[in-house]
């Protein structure tokens, strides 16, 4: 083998090595490595939370007692996944409301974020703005992805004592909504007394 060769040969072993190692440290940007601990499990009382919504209002998981919750948790205003979630839940709003079910979503956008997102989208629901990630953490939603903190895609529905009833960890934007209510007709009529 000449020389000439040989220095191609190393040079290209140093090409795909460094590479290689390019696409390691890439892969590592593109992680979403949990940053919290678990969710919590069905039957667990929910994280208790304060937030403040599009319009500045406080909200904290306490004025819900007695209702049924659903809290969904996803990832970014505007983005194409959460903007097709957010208006599915606006499409099936009465459905919800005939049910007695609140809705909010949540992420770690700040309150104008979510006015803006509200107000180019029409949502006739709650946006909750966790920009300390705070609730993310509690729920065990908070994912480092891209180098950013999210809050991951997941649903809970909430009973009126508070508790979690039913958690989706990967909620799907598109027909999710079907599921869910359907979910929530059969735990609410597991929970409703007897008749005699």
């Amino acid at each position: 083998m000449s020389r000439s060769s040989l220095s191609r040969s190393g040079l290209f072993t140093r090409f795909a090595g460094g590479l290689a190692a390019t696409l390691v440290a890439a892969a590592g940007l593109f992680s979403t490595n949990a940053l919290a601990g678990p969710p919590p499990t069905v039957g667990a009382a929910a994280p208790a939370f304060k937030l403040l919504d599009q319009d500045g209002k406080s909200h904290q998981l306490a004025d819900y007692r007695g209702k049924w919750v659903v809290l969904y948790f996803y990832p970014k205003d505007g983005t194409p996944g959460c903007t097709t979630q957010a208006c599915t839940f606006r499409d099936n709003i009465f459905a919800f409301r005939r049910m007695g079910v609140t809705v909010l979503g949540v992420s770690v956008d700040d309150s104008s974020s979510h006015a803006e997102f509200a107000k180019t989208h029409r949502l006739p629901f709650t946006l909750l703005a966790d920009s300390k990630k705070e609730a993310a953490k509690g729920y065990g939603v908070l994912r480092n992805y891209l180098a950013f903190e999210i809050a991951s895609r997941q649903t809970f529905v909430i009973d009126p004592q508070g508790r979690i009833a039913k958690h989706y960890p990967e909620a799907d934007p598109n027909d999710g909504q079907k599921v869910l209510l359907d979910d929530i007709a059969r735990l609410q009529a597991a929970a409703a007394p007897a008749k005699t």
